[in-house]
């Protein structure tokens, strides 16, 4: 147990070091913890040896692949729970058509560069087009989140375009490579009846058993969350699919309820996402980079000139009459940038390929590589140079006219529960 310890205070000295970096640099959080993680990887491990800190700082540690998934998978059911459904039934159009571009456009793209400019085989190359097509939910909602736009309708509606981005990449795999089996029907079945059932029963639950200091409604959404994930991944798809659905479907209860989803923000970036977005970071290979670095940046740049082709014409289009000019140019580019991140399911489809004999490791390298780099790099970008400013301002004034001022123990929300 003594190297379990030190191995959990070193990653916890991680992520506080890319805590320094996000407040320093004015990067997401997010971000600096994937930096910090390749760096550490190569460094410290170079430094002071794999035997001590474990192969790759200990990311394949059962403990740390259970806590980076439990991270990722509370992550994608918080980004769900943003999701307001008025504003989707207001702009289902707008993210319906950014998120469906924003994953064909790379997928057909990418494939066809790895296939025909990189001469890999078939189904590596429909597998890298899968992987280079998908958007982070947890990287747009980490920023989302940190930058106070995820209650804006804008932001908003951006999380809405990932769902659909992510949700054709989850399609695209199972179609092309997971056989579809009567695990497959059960695992369906069981989604679809969650889907009923679970908003019309936790408001109720909440209700008559809720407001304890045992934290009960964070126990509830565990358990369905743990439950549907085992469910699907028994089933041949994944853990983080369930939750971003349960988090869409509650988003009309559990995503109003502002204490209980402080409490699960607190959890997981306070404890969960460091081990998942390091854990990211720590998986490229820069050996393999380092002999073909042509590769990884042809990936890296195909996917976000594919995403620009696709998305920033479409959200013009829908920005055009509703902003400013020079808004309207602000939020497209912003939106583009933002949709050309990728991080989980873009590992997640590599990491399949990888153990299902699609693709060689130094395919996965480079392709896990260019899925990271493009978490970092666009989000740089847009958060230095395109930033939706007028938006920030909106809220914070919006927030000024809302909010009253209090004192004493009702200007404290956990006191007011």
């Amino acid at each position: 147990m003594t190297e379990t310890w030190l191995l959990a205070a070193m990653w916890m000295g991680l992520a506080l070091a890319a805590t320094f970096l996000s407040i320093w640099f004015k990067l997401a959080t997010a971000l600096s913890e994937i930096v910090v993680g390749a760096v550490a990887q190569l460094l410290i491990g170079a430094v002071l040896g794999g035997a001590i800190l474990g192969i790759d700082l200990g990311v394949n540690e059962s403990w740390i692949k259970f806590l980076s998934g439990t991270g990722a998978i509370l992550l994608t059911f918080l980004a769900g729970a943003e999701l307001d459904p008025v504003v989707f039934k207001q702009k289902w159009k707008e993210a319906s058509l950014i998120g469906f571009a924003s994953f064909l456009a790379p997928f057909i793209g990418c494939a066809a560069i790895a296939y025909w400019w990189l001469h890999w085989t078939l189904s590596a190359s429909l597998l890298a087009g899968v992987a280079m097509s998908t958007t982070s939910v947890a990287v747009v909602y980490a920023v989302m989140l940190e930058l106070g736009l995820n209650e804006t309708s804008y932001g908003k509606t951006l999380l809405a375009a990932c769902f659909v981005t992510d949700l054709g990449t989850v399609i695209a795999l199972g179609l092309i490579f997971s056989p579809f089996t009567w695990k497959s029907l059960v695992f369906v079945g069981v989604l679809v009846i969650a889907a009923v059932i679970l908003p019309w029963m936790t408001p109720k639950f909440f209700k008559h058993y809720g407001g304890r200091p045992s934290e009960l409604e964070a126990k509830y959404i565990m358990l369905f969350l743990f439950g549907l994930g085992g469910l699907a991944l028994w089933a041949g798809s994944e853990a983080v699919l369930p939750a971003y659905l349960v988090g869409m479907v509650l988003a009309g209860t559990v995503g109003k309820d502002h204490v209980l989803i402080r409490r699960l923000r607190t959890l997981t970036f306070g404890l969960l996402t460091p081990f998942y977005f390091i854990r990211a970071g720590s998986l490229v290979s820069f050996p393999a980079l380092l002999a073909a670095p042509l590769i990884f940046v042809v990936l890296l740049v195909s996917k976000v000139a594919f995403k620009f082709v696709a998305v920033l014409p479409v959200s013009m289009f829908f920005n055009r009459k509703s902003r400013k000019p020079l808004h309207s140019r602000m939020e497209s580019i912003y939106t583009t940038l933002l949709m050309s991140t990728g991080l989980t399911f873009g590992s997640i489809a590599s990491l399949f390929g990888l153990t299902h004999g699609i693709i060689d490791r130094a395919q996965y390298s480079y392709l896990v590589a260019a899925v990271i780099v493009s978490a970092v790099v666009p989000t740089m970008i847009a958060n230095a140079f395109y930033m939706p400013r007028h938006l920030l301002r909106q809220r914070q004034q919006t927030v000024k006219t809302t909010v009253p001022v209090t004192t004493g123990l009702n200007s404290n929300p956990e006191n007011a529960k």
